[in-house]
């Protein structure tokens, strides 16, 4: 059974343009409440015991949010949240980043252990954060059809459920299976994590690390069943409060647009 899940919250989220010249992104409110807070509520609400949360921009406002929250966490007996700074352990931004940096702020953490690993801008069901709990030996990647593959990373199969690589924005159709984030490690993942370099963009790149892994045979695709839903820039907040508003949101809703 798996019991720790590790968040990235380090980032600013410059796609929500003035709203994050203050605060991350992850706490703009939705329905006056912080969007990290629904994360949260569905991983513990999932059964996950022990959170990580991987902070840098503005953290102390995260910290404090936390602090706010405790009442929640109080609430599900035996749950805690660690803050990381991923600053304070790889420097500021304009040194090290990438979406791979959060994986290295929490090696000594996890120690050997699997976890569960998800950007904190990005909201998943109850269902789909549980069916990720698979302790074996594998790396899992959530993936999820999608009438647009052509603006994400594309899973590609290599027979099965296994992974033989993902197709970044791919400008020919090469599949409908998208990568959402959604990640289930074992502790070699830390070994694949020195290996990689910066990406084209200047960046450590957490799907390179899990193209390595793939290399072994060593990643699988588990597909979620109910929604994904990336809070990455303004219109975002108006689609997820609507959806919000329905109630259901910890559990399945088929058609998020």
């Amino acid at each position: 059974m798996i019991t720790k899940v590790v968040v990235a919250a380090a980032g600013q989220g410059t796609r929500m343009l003035h709203l994050t010249n203050n605060k991350s992104k992850h706490l703009i409110n939705v329905q006056k409440r912080p969007f990290l807070a629904y994360v949260l509520d569905n991983i513990l609400e999932a059964g996950y015991k022990e959170i990580i949360l991987v902070v840098g921009y503005k953290e102390e406002l995260i910290k404090g949010f936390l602090e706010e929250y405790k009442n929640c966490i109080e609430e599900n007996n035996g749950c805690k949240i660690d803050v990381v700074s991923q600053y304070e352990i790889l420097g500021p931004k304009e040194k090290e980043y990438g979406t791979a940096c959060p994986l290295k702020c929490v090696k000594d953490i996890v120690k050997n252990e699997p976890f569960i690993f998800l950007c904190g801008d990005n909201f998943y069901s109850v269902k789909d954060l549980k069916a990720m709990n698979i302790d074996d030996d594998y790396t899992y990647v959530a993936g999820l059809k999608h009438e647009h593959p052509e603006k994400y990373g594309v899973l590609i199969e290599n027979g099965g459920d296994f992974l033989e690589k993902i197709d970044e924005k791919p400008k020919e159709f090469v599949g409908d299976l998208i990568n959402v984030s959604l990640y289930k490690f074992t502790p070699n993942v830390f070994k694949k994590l020195s290996l990689i370099k910066k990406s084209p963009r200047g960046e450590y790149e957490i799907t390179d690390v899990i193209s390595l892994l793939a290399k072994d045979k060593k990643v699988r695709i588990k597909k979620i069943q109910d929604f994904w839903i990336d809070f990455g820039n303004p219109a975002d907040i108006i689609k997820l409060s609507k959806f919000l508003k329905n109630g259901n949101y910890k559990a399945a809703a088929k058609n998020v647009k």
